[in-house]
């Protein structure tokens, strides 16, 4: 009986699998079923979609960075500087000197620039070609073309170049850097790592960035478009492909990008460019005040006022707060310096004022920033008179200190007539015997002057 309970369960059994087999290996409707153990877990949740969504808004679809990016990548181009360095060998200078102790090689760097003009020629950036002994430029289609420096902006960080080509070449448009929005969409374009046209897209997080208080460029352009070594001189341009910034700097600890760059607007690269093609050197144009550093408000509290000559008056006073210049909020300093810097000597522009809690523009023509003439001992600063103020002052010869810092013994408008019983008569001489005295054993030297009333009065070192 058992024999035949157990036949009767194999027999079930084996008709359990084949009716199985069928199903699995006949049935057309069969859906196989693979699981993957390292997928992510799905959880869920008791949300509900909203039945009646309405429509995405158009500024809020994906923007498009095809054409900028097609219009630019074959503007930029590589740049390699090649420049001749000396190191020093000590076992040259323990061996005799035979070599005097020093060998001369090659180092090669590596950066971008951008054409902005179809007859060649190119922005980039200052410390990308500095000390360079040949410059070659290695175009998007691969053609190699050796460079010349036509000028070079180290304050400013802008280096112009020209290659001398037989066609057209493309090239991207100056943008109106004042227009460019925060938030606004841009590409930065370059060749980091020697990789060529290279494209990347950010928004711009800020502008007229000071960074860490240097005194030199104060007016970037804030990114957070990836930038890395390599993209320097290259271009920042919006999404219609203009030129909005050239490429100069990274805020990193490990010398790769970590989230933000940093870029010259364009009216200031743009400036500088028409400068050195038509002055060779940079025009810097001022207002001709100091600025009260300790004033931490919104705008720029006017500290000093200067004045060309004594018969000039300025529109500016101590005390004066300035908002804006030509409808251009000026928030603080750095906005301020990129205005100027972006403007030349001889301009006119409206600048809005806040005096004694009124608003007010006044027109100002900016004047030439000229090369201060220091006496280094003193702290003075010296210019040669002019016929106007000689006529007024009553004087034939003389140099006039115009500005003296917290060391300078308040002598500011007083004018130098005598170095020991010697007439003067240029600035920049007067310097230079006034510091070269005061280096000699002598100490008996005597610098006769006239002050503001007239009266003559006697300094001795």
């Amino acid at each position: 009986m058992k024999k035949f309970f157990s036949l009767i369960a194999m027999a079930i059994l084996g008709g359990a699998f084949t009716l199985a087999g069928y199903k699995m290996f006949f049935n057309e409707n069969t859906t196989l079923v693979s699981s993957n153990l390292n997928s992510s877990k799905i959880i869920q949740t008791n949300y509900s979609p909203v039945i009646d969504v309405k429509p995405m808004p158009t500024n809020a679809a994906s923007t498009d960075f095809t054409l900028a990016a097609e219009a630019t990548i074959h503007s930029v181009v590589h740049v390699r500087n090649i420049s001749m360095r000396t190191k020093s060998n000590p076992l040259d200078i323990f061996y005799g000197n035979r070599r005097n102790g020093s060998r001369k090689y090659k180092q090669v760097g590596t950066g971008s620039g951008v054409i902005i003009s179809p007859d060649g020629y190119i922005v980039t950036n200052n410390h990308v070609i500095e000390g360079s002994s040949d410059l070659q430029i290695t175009l998007n289609n691969k053609k190699k073309y050796k460079a010349t420096l036509v000028g070079a902006d180290k304050t400013n960080d802008i280096a112009l170049l020209k290659i001398n080509v037989e066609v057209d070449l493309p090239y991207t448009p100056f943008a109106n850097s004042d227009n460019i929005k925060v938030g606004e969409w841009v590409l930065a374009v370059g060749n980091p790592y020697n990789l060529t046209s290279t494209v990347t897209a950010g928004i711009v997080s800020a502008k007229g960035r000071d960074l860490e208080g240097n005194g030199n460029i104060e007016s970037f352009i804030q990114t957070d478009a990836a930038v890395n070594p390599g993209n320097s001189g290259g271009a920042l341009v919006n999404t219609r492909g203009e030129l909005v910034g050239i490429n100069t700097a990274i805020s990193s600890k490990t010398g790769s990008f970590i989230g933000y760059s940093f870029a010259v607007p364009s009216n200031i690269a743009k400036k500088i460019v028409n400068d050195l093609l038509e002055f060779g050197s940079v025009q810097e144009a001022i207002l001709g005040i100091s600025i009260d550093m300790n004033y931490n408000d919104e705008g720029v509290k006017v500290g000093l006022v200067f004045y060309e000559d004594g018969t000039k008056k300025s529109q500016l006073k101590t005390g004066d707060i300035i908002k804006s210049i030509n409808d251009i909020k000026i928030s603080k300093f750095s906005e301020l310096r990129g205005q100027l810097t972006a403007k030349r000597p001889g301009e006119s522009v409206a600048i809005k004022i806040e005096r004694d809690g009124d608003l007010i523009i006044k027109n100002i023509v900016l004047t030439k920033k000229v090369k201060p003439i220091v006496v280094k001992t003193f702290g003075w600063q010296l210019k040669d008179l002019t016929k106007k103020e000689m006529i007024k002052r009553k004087v034939n010869n003389g140099v006039k200190i115009f500005y003296t810092n917290d060391k300078g013994n308040s002598l500011s408008g007083y004018i130098i007539l005598k170095v020991n019983n010697n007439e003067v008569y240029n600035a920049e001489k007067v310097a230079k015997l006034i510091d070269d005295l005061s280096k000699s054993d002598y100490r008996n030297n005597l610098i006769e002057l006239i002050n503001a009333d007239g009266e003559r009065e006697r300094f001795r070192f």
